[in-house]
Parts: C-alpha cells; sequence; structure tokens
C-alpha cells in the first residue's frame, strides 16, 4: 500500500499569456491531492483522499459494468440495475434508502449508468461516514435477499417510463438511436445505447437480474472511493468492517470489442413529429478513452464549437444567422468514441449552404494547423476547467475513479497536463485528418410533414440532448447517465 500525490500543476504562461501556447514554464504552483489505494483481500479496490476542509464524506463506489459490457437479447440491463440497488437489502429494509440518508442528513444521493460503469455516490456529514458505508456494504452484499417480481416490475416500469420521456417523446430523441444504429453494427454493445430497448426491458426476469448481479457486482468488480473529513487509520478500519467479510469471487471477464470501422459515409433522413427545426448531425469513430489523439480530438472539437469563438458557431450562428446552435464534441468511452457535429438550423434555412460550410470548416482544420491564439485559448479554458471541476468533493472522487477505471492509475491528472501541454497545432492537424477523414454517418432529422415551428421559431418541446453529449461537468472526461 503507497500514498501519492496528485499533482495538478496550472503554467503561468498560459494564464497571463506570456509564452507560446506550446511552452510550459520554468516555475509553476502545485495543488497536492493526497489519496491512498489498496485492496482487501475479497478484491474490493479502495481509495482515499482526506481533506478536512468541511466536515463532509464523499462515498463514491464504481462498479465496473455498464451497457459496453450487456449481451444482444439483454440490452439495458446495466441501467435498469442502477435502479434495483435503489430497492433495498436484507439489512436495510425495503425503500428506505434516500429516506435513512435524508435523515442524517446526506446529500447528491443518486446513481448513474454509462456505457462503461454504473456508480453510486452520497455526501453525508462526517460524523455519519459509517452509515454511508453500511448502505453501500448491504446491497452489495445482500441485495438478493429482498429482490422479488414487484420490485422488477416496478422499476422496469420506471425505467420504460424513463426511454419515454427521455428519448421516445421528445424533439430528436429517435435521432441518438439512428445515429448510434448506423454506427456500430448488430451485436455491439453501443447500438441500443444505456437505456436499451423496449422489448429487453419487458423481458427480463428476476433469475436475469439475479444472474446479472452475481456475475458482476462482486467485491472484485468494484471500487469505492471516500474523501473528506476522516483520519485514514480509522476509515481502513471502518472499510475493512462492512466490506471485508465478503468472499473473494471470481473477477468477471470484460469482452474486447474492436472500434467498427464505417466502409462508405451512410447518410440518413429521420422524419421527427416533435422535432420543429431540422437538425444536421455528422458521426465519426474515433479512438477509445485516453488513446493517443483522444486529447487531439477534444481541441478539434472546441476549435469547431466552442460557444462564440468556435469557428462553426461562429460562421453558421453570428455571422450568416442560420443556425439556432452548433454543438461539437468528442464523446469518449472505453471500446471506442465517437466525434459528433450538430448544428440545428433555424427555420426556413437551406440545409445544403449550411452543409457547405461546415464541409469548408473541415476541410480547413484538416488541412491547416489550428491558429496559436486558438490553442492558447483551448488549453487555457481545459486546464482552468480541469482544476475547477476539482473543487467539488465529488467531482474530485469521480476524477479519481475515472482516471483509476480508464488508465489504472489514480493519480493520472500528472500525465493527462502533461499531455495536453505537449500538444501542437501540427499534433492536432493530424489528427482532424486522420479521423475526419473517414467515412462517416450523417443523420439529417427534419420535422415531420404538417408540424411547424414553435414560438419565435423556437422547438416546441426540450430537446434530447445529441447522441452521446457529454455532461455539464467534466474536465477532461466524466460520467453521463444513460
Amino acid at each position: 500500500m503507497a500514498r501519492h500525490a496528485l499533482l495538478l500543476l496550472l503554467p503561468l504562461a498560459l494564464v497571463f499569456g506570456a509564452a507560446p501556447a506550446t511552452s510550459v514554464a520554468a516555475a509553476e504552483p502545485t495543488l497536492n491531492i493526497e489519496y491512498e489505494r489498496y485492496t482487501l483481500d475479497n478484491g474490493l479496490e479502495v481509495i482515499l483522499h482526506r481533506d478536512p476542509a468541511a466536515p463532509l464524506v464523499a462515498t463514491n463506489v464504481w462498479y465496473h459494468v455498464g451497457s459496453g459490457d450487456e449481451t444482444p437479447g439483454k440490452s439495458g440491463f446495466a441501467h435498469l440495475f442502477e435502479h434495483m440497488m435503489f430497492q433495498g437489502a436484507k439489512h436495510i429494509g425495503k425503500d428506505v434508502h434516500f429516506k435513512i440518508l435524508q435523515e442524517i442528513g446526506g446529500t447528491g444521493v443518486n446513481g448513474t449508468t454509462n456505457s462503461d460503469r454504473t456508480n453510486y455516490f452520497e455526501v453525508v456529514p462526517s460524523h455519519q461516514i459509517e452509515a454511508a458505508l453500511w448502505l453501500e456494504s448491504d446491497r452489495m452484499g445482500y441485495l438478493l435477499d429482498l429482490l422479488d417480481e414487484a420490485s422488477l416490475k416496478n422499476q422496469q416500469d420506471v425505467v420504460r417510463n424513463e426511454r419515454r420521456q427521455r428519448y421516445d417523446n421528445v424533439p430528436y430523441g429517435r435521432e441518438r438511436f439512428v445515429v448510434a444504429e448506423t454506427l456500430y453494427p448488430e451485436g455491439h454493445p453501443y447500438r441500443f445505447m444505456t437505456i436499451g430497448r423496449h422489448e429487453d426491458l419487458e423481458a427480463a426476469s428476476v433469475e436475469d437480474v439475479k444472474g446479472f448481479f452475481r456475475h458482476w457486482y462482486v467485491p472484485s468488480n468494484a471500487t469505492l472511493t471516500l474523501a473528506g473529513d476522516f483520519e485514514i487509520a480509522e476509515t481502513k478500519l471502518l472499510v475493512n468492517k462492512w466490506f471485508g467479510a465478503f468472499p473473494r469471487l471470481a473477477k468477471p471477464v470484460h469482452q474486447q470489442v474492436a472500434t467498427p470501422e464505417l466502409s462508405a459515409t451512410v447518410r440518413k433522413q429521420v422524419d421527427d413529429g416533435f422535432a420543429r427545426l431540422t437538425r444536421i448531425h455528422y458521426a465519426w469513430h474515433s479512438p477509445a478513452m485516453f488513446t493517443d489523439e483522444e486529447i487531439e480530438l477534444d481541441v478539434v472539437s472546441t476549435v469547431l464549437g466552442a460557444y462564440g469563438w468556435g469557428r462553426l458557431h461562429r460562421a453558421l450562428v453570428l455571422e450568416e444567422r442560420s443556425a439556432q446552435s452548433v454543438s461539437v464534441y468528442n464523446a469518449g468511452a472505453q471500446h471506442s468514441s465517437v466525434f459528433h457535429v450538430v448544428v440545428d438550423l433555424k427555420p426556413g434555412q437551406d440545409p445544403a449552404k449550411a452543409e457547405a460550410v461546415i464541409a469548408r470548416e473541415l476541410d480547413k482544420i484538416r488541412s491547416q494547423p489550428v491558429t496559436d491564439a486558438e490553442m492558447r485559448r483551448v488549453l487555457i479554458g481545459t486546464e482552468s476547467s480541469f482544476i475547477w471541476g476539482l473543487e467539488d468533493l465529488m467531482g474530485r472522487v469521480e476524477q479519481l475513479q475515472s482516471f483509476n477505471h480508464y488508465t489504472g492509475d489514480p493519480g493520472y491528472a500528472q500525465i493527462y497536463l502533461q499531455r495536453l501541454r505537449a500538444l501542437t497545432p501540427a499534433k492536432v492537424q493530424a489528427t482532424a485528418a486522420l479521423v475526419l477523414g473517414k467515412p462517416r454517418a450523417e443523420i439529417i432529422t427534419k420535422p415531420a410533414p404538417g408540424t411547424t415551428a414553435g414560438p419565435a421559431g423556437g422547438p416546441a418541446a426540450v430537446a434530447a440532448p445529441p447522441a452521446g453529449a457529454p455532461p455539464a461537468i467534466a474536465a477532461p472526461k466524466a460520467a453521463k447517465k444513460g
């Protein structure tokens, strides 16, 4: 067991613009976040970070299973199981998880699922740390004691209604499925997204769910991370008290899925009865999370899509005023990522003209280096966002978990920042040429015949986020709910 320091460096040259974007200042202030990682005999990985600044403790458990681990015919199981984990366990009782945490002053209580992992978290007053550990321990070890047909049926209905509310019956919700189905072939675990298919969710049996739990929800496939006002030695004793007696079970094997390739660009049109604006959506396969090219694509997405100064945003929203919005992002994931360009046009605008502007800017970023001014702006924004994201205790815990899950190193921040600062316009151009020069999915969503624009030409309902859009808190990467 070793104690580490997570070093986050903010270069003065970047802050004050005193040096070129690709240089590193000789002397840099540091922010040291100490953590300790160790493993219990049963395989449960534990990460502890002590911060006595406020009398709070953030408890965060990652089970290393997501929709990317599902098999055909059982889509949506990882997300369904996230819901089941709040139904109750042997010693907690049924449907009292939120009530208990509310009574002890718990906040930020929730769980999320994405393609790669499922997490559960809460923030409690520091003197209630043992209560939080008890709750997480009981559902890790004794969930199946209370799992029955009634509780499963209840959550099947909840999840299917969630799909209806967030995917099926909102503007551009259908488009999200078309993008995934175009990019991923039958059998690929990303094809049906984290929410899953109605028929698979409806067909799930109690035995299916129990089998999923027994296979994936074992200590050796989980990481417990605690951060806040506690003493390390005392907390280790508490962790061992509540988790140490669980037996060591085999760590599940995760399938290895290669990044698929499109042999040619595929173009599809979606007629959407909920949409009020025409949407142009291009999507390319891109390298997996934290691979060599992924960080360059984050720069490309910002240079193209940043609000106000991004090239596409400036051209289509501010200059031509033909677009209502522009969104460009690289959605990172474990098996492979997806680079998206999404443009929502104002009513009456010609999609062909907008696509000509998109083509022009894509060709430019593939063939010419980004400018030093653009590079500097991206690096300042990315690095400052990353550091500010660590201000929040749960944000810090999630970052430790994310780095640990994807790289095996909770202290990867040092390497991440070194990679960020080592970027050059030439590297960014090379990656843009490599990825954005490949065949892509082109999904054009149009209002279904008979629909009209909402008030002032805007949408009449809240639109679903573009497929794979990152969450609001993410620097450099964070979780999103499916």
